[in-house]
């Protein structure tokens, strides 16, 4: 048996076990809690307003999703940052006000992943925002806790917004080919981005643009694949202040920062999906902006700083007076 087929059959593995793992998750029976739990917290960035929105949160296996590892050393990390093995990520999305348009970055996952999720909706609401409300959406990629809060059943649920995306993502998981090259256990990963993504799609509702575009005065895509193919970053520049939504080019902070070659099973290509964290840690620390990212810790805005050979997160502060927070850096 060869070195390549040997690692394609563990990936194969390991993806069906995530997929288990997530499906009996979300079909097991769970604490009701007394309130939806959904937050919102405000920041404004020079004439920009931007409001992270919690969609929830998850709890996911990290032993057997981080790739790319040292013996003992996600216990290790996860132990330092008083974390089990069983990591309750954030699923975090943003709705950025800006020249008269409401945007969203992501979406949220929808209904997919269980009762923990869902919320983006009613954090958006309780933000003072209606989905209708909504003009653009930035997808920085298609995985569906990104994008399953699109459709509510055959609903649209932003029915006036246009979906912005990289031509790259948008053709690999709309793929009919792609689909069929998959394992049986990724393939619901592109019948998902079908249910959620296509009907946009149909309605003429998706505009793609091609690595780095400036979209709107201000704001600009960076291509940033590894992830997914057309993984994108986002850039908001406005009166001299810089943030960047990062998407997923973290998953896991507190193992990933101080070791950023560490890699997870759902990257399409771990070794680009690492090389592209690498840069995007370093350049966070030279251009000492803010980073959004959908999968650290709500808010998930704040800013990285050197720590020995790997980094450090340092999450913005909590200021009543959201006016002021572009100043705290």
């Amino acid at each position: 048996m060869s070195h390549l087929l040997r690692e394609l059959i563990a990936a194969t593995i390991m993806v069906t076990a995530v997929a288990a793992y997530t499906s009996t998750y979300a079909q097991a029976q769970q604490p009701k809690l007394s309130q939806a739990q959904a937050g919102y917290y405000r920041m404004q960035l020079g004439d920009v307003e931007i409001t992270a929105l919690s969609d929830g949160t998850l709890p996911i296996p990290a032993l057997s999703l981080l790739t790319n590892t040292q013996p003992g050393e996600v216990e290790k990390r996860l132990g330092e940052a008083y974390q089990t093995a069983s990591v309750n990520t954030s699923i975090n999305a943003y709705l950025v006000k800006s020249n008269g348009r409401l945007m969203l970055v992501d979406a949220g996952t929808g209904e997919l992943f269980g009762p923990t999720l869902n919320k983006l909706e009613v954090s958006l609401k309780g933000a003072g925002v209606m989905p209708e409300q909504i003009t653009d959406i930035l997808i920085t990629h298609i995985h569906t806790d990104h994008t399953g809060g699109l459709m509510d059943g055959a609903r649209m649920v932003f029915p006036n917004a246009t979906l912005h995306m990289d031509r790259r993502e948008r053709d690999y998981w709309l793929s009919p080919v792609n689909r069929d090259q998959a394992s049986a256990a990724n393939r619901k990963y592109f019948d998902e981005a079908l249910a959620k993504v296509k009907p946009y799609v149909d309605a003429e509702k998706v505009q793609v643009f091609d690595g780095a575009t400036l979209l709107f005065p201000g704001i600009r895509s960076i291509a940033s694949p590894g992830h997914t193919p057309g993984h994108s970053f986002y850039e908001i520049q406005s009166k001299g202040d810089k943030l960047l939504f990062w998407g997923d080019v973290v998953h896991m902070a507190d193992v990933q920062m101080p070791d950023p070659a560490v890699t997870i099973a759902f990257d399409v290509d771990p070794i680009q999906a690492a090389a592209t964290r690498k840069v995007a840690f370093a350049d966070a620390v030279k251009g000492r902006y803010w980073v959004a990212g959908d999968h650290i810790s709500f808010p998930g805005i704040g800013h990285l700083r050197q720590d020995g050979t790997g980094y450090r997160w340092v999450a913005i502060p909590y200021v009543n007076d959201y006016s002021k927070t572009a100043d705290a850096k």
